[in-house]
């Protein structure tokens, strides 16, 4: 079983602490969430296996390079992972992006799909799972059960924060699973929300929904 890799990093903590400020606007989220997300993809993918090549370069010919050539499956969860999928893609050269969308019932805390977007094989496919918020857990394994459906076997989850008893629940289920993080909190409070954490990170991101 894997243990989630946390960001230990003083810029990176710093930005943590202004994502979850109350204060903060949701514009300043977004960017946040943004900056934070590029780092987390930088450690995440810290042993992307390249291929040597040469570069021309302005002052010489045939300069030693490498090149990534792997190709990834970016899975935003609706709405909050669209808040980190930008600078996943911005990290990662070769890309598609395949969008899931959950609503979670917020008696059961049960996560219902309205949107699937995923092919019907990911055999072989490496993918990169992005939802900002690891809290019970619930979500993020009704998302994994689909990609190990069909076919997935290496999978990255990448989060802004984790709880401790989520990140419990989810390797239970899916224990060969990579979770990379910027922050563990320990715990969770009576409705299911990270405490500390920093809120709905969906609102947080576009405001909350109309209804």
């Amino acid at each position: 079983m894997h243990r989630p890799l946390v960001i230990n990093h003083p810029i990176v903590a710093d930005k943590v602490r202004q994502l979850r400020d109350v204060a903060t606007s949701n514009a300043d989220f977004l960017r946040l969430a943004g900056e934070i997300s590029r780092f987390v993809a930088y450690e995440a993918f810290r042993d992307t296996p390249v291929t040597a090549t040469t570069v021309d370069t302005p002052v010489t010919k045939g300069a030693p390079a490498v090149r990534v050539e792997t190709e990834y499956v970016i899975v935003p969860i609706l709405r909050a992972g669209l808040g980190m999928s930008p600078a996943v893609q911005e990290v990662l050269p070769h890309h598609r992006v395949c969008l899931v969308g959950l609503r979670r019932n917020e008696e059961t805390l049960q996560p219902t799909v309205y949107l699937d977007g995923l092919p019907d094989t990911l055999a072989g496919a490496h993918v990169v799972l992005c939802d900002p918020m690891l809290a019970t857990g619930g979500s993020l394994v009704c998302v994994l059960d689909m990609l190990v459906e069909r076919g997935a076997t290496d999978i990255t989850v990448l989060c802004l924060i984790v709880a401790q008893p989520g990140v419990d629940f989810v390797l239970e289920r899916h224990p060969n699973v990579s979770i990379v993080a910027a922050a563990l909190d320990a715990e969770l409070n009576d409705v299911g929300y990270i405490t500390p954490g920093l809120g709905d990170a969906g609102d947080r991101l576009f405001g909350p929904p109309v209804r």
